[in-house]
Order: C-alpha cells, then sequence, then structure tokens
C-alpha cells in the first residue's frame, strides 16, 4: 500500500484528491496539510511515502516544501500539482526535488498512475507540460528564456557518460540506451549512477533539464 499525504490550501481540492485516491486499495491517505509548512511537519510524523504538493499555498509553498523534504526525507517522493502550469513552475518544482509536475486539470486514473510512478522512483511530468518547457528552455533564442541558471556539463564526465547521458535526454531507456551502444543494461543503470552523481541531480527528469541547459542537447534531436 503506498501511503499519501494531501497538501494544498483548499479544503475542497483536498477532500476531492482524497476521495480520488482514498477508495483504490493501493492508496492509504494518511493525512492532509493546508500549507507547506505544516505538509513537511506531517511528513515527518507520519512518513509517507508520497506527498501530493500543491505549488502555491501560505506560509511555506509547494517549491520550499519539496525543496525541505528532499533535504531531510529523501525517501518521500513529492508529486507537484498546480493550476498554474506555467514552465518556471515545473522546473522550479523538479530541481527543488519532485519526481513529477501535473496539472490538476489531470483525470483521476492519471493521478493514480502518477502517484504509482513516482513511487516506483521514476519521474512523471504531464506531456503537454514538458512539450512547453522544452519549447520555453530549448527552442526559443537564449537571451529570451526564462531566467534559470545554465548548467554546465561537468569536465570529470567521461565520454561514455556524456553518450549516455545524451542518450537519456533524447527520451531512450535504460534498455534502449543498452541496445543502441551494445552493452549490457546493468552497465547503463551504473554509468546513470555514476552520471546523476556528477551532474548532482537526482532523477531523469532533472538529467534531461541539465541536458538541455548545458547544450549538450538541442531541439530536434530526440529518438522518436
Amino acid at each position: 500500500m503506498i501511503r499519501v499525504l494531501i497538501a494544498d490550501d483548499q479544503p475542497l481540492v483536498r477532500r476531492g484528491l482524497a476521495l480520488i485516491l482514498g477508495p483504490d486499495p493501493e492508496f492509504e491517505v494518511v493525512g492532509e496539510a493546508e500549507d507547506g509548512a505544516r505538509a513537511v511537519a506531517l511528513a515527518r510524523e507520519l512518513r509517507p511515502d508520497v506527498v501530493v504538493m500543491d505549488i502555491r499555498m501560505p506560509v511555506l509553498d509547494g517549491v520550499q516544501a519539496t525543496a525541505e523534504l528532499a533535504r531531510t526525507l529523501p525517501d518521500v517522493r513529492v508529486l507537484a500539482l498546480s493550476t498554474f502550469d506555467m514552465d518556471e513552475y515545473v522546473v522550479a518544482a523538479l530541481r527543488a526535488g519532485a519526481y513529477g509536475f501535473l496539472p490538476k486539470d489531470v483525470s483521476p486514473e492519471e493521478l493514480g498512475a502518477a502517484v504509482r510512478t513516482v513511487h516506483g522512483g521514476e519521474a512523471v511530468v504531464a506531456p503537454r507540460l514538458l512539450t512547453r518547457l522544452l519549447s520555453a528552455y530549448v527552442r526559443t533564442p537564449a537571451p529570451a528564456r526564462p531566467a534559470v541558471a545554465a548548467a554546465a556539463a561537468p569536465t570529470d564526465m567521461t565520454p561514455r557518460e556524456r553518450e549516455i547521458w545524451q542518450l537519456l535526454a533524447t527520451g531512450l531507456d535504460n534498455a534502449e540506451i543498452a541496445a543502441e551502444l551494445d552493452i549490457s543494461v546493468s552497465t547503463v543503470k551504473n554509468h546513470i549512477t555514476g552520471i546523476f552523481g556528477k551532474l548532482g541531480v537526482r532523477d531523469r527528469a532533472q538529467a534531461v533539464i541539465a541536458a538541455y541547459e548545458s547544450g549538450l542537447v538541442e531541439a530536434g534531436c530526440g529518438s522518436g
């Protein structure tokens, strides 16, 4: 059973999310928080597996709360939600440590699937947000992009690690990368662990953002 904490400043939204997830025997809603500070406090007390976190909340916003949880409770996965699905919110949430970002108008099925995905340690971003994100941060000229610090490729990264990082950023999974390079999946996993460490990121979503911002990957070079 996946233990879920819901954080949103609107009582009706909290109740709605609980009613969506609660009846599913795979989920247990262990608590509800009305602001980011309360979410952090309840997460420390209840130790949920996943926090469904609204981005815009009083006292402590969702990005700050996510960063605090990533720092102090790294085993707790955050799935960020927002009515305002602006690109800078997506980047800020992922950089703070969220495992995923969804708009609040997703279907109950999509929400449940996303909670399962982040609980499994994988990143999830709504396709429309990812498309807009790439458009905003990659396809536009550099001076017109939102003010986000550009990432530089680590100088200690090996040629093989850069190759795998690039393939990862174009959307290939571990098995596809292994087939492309004619190496084992376990070797790919080991390289990806090293890549995450050198980039200072925690998951594939953050690694993809770093690849685009460093110039390693450019628009139009995806796998599909």
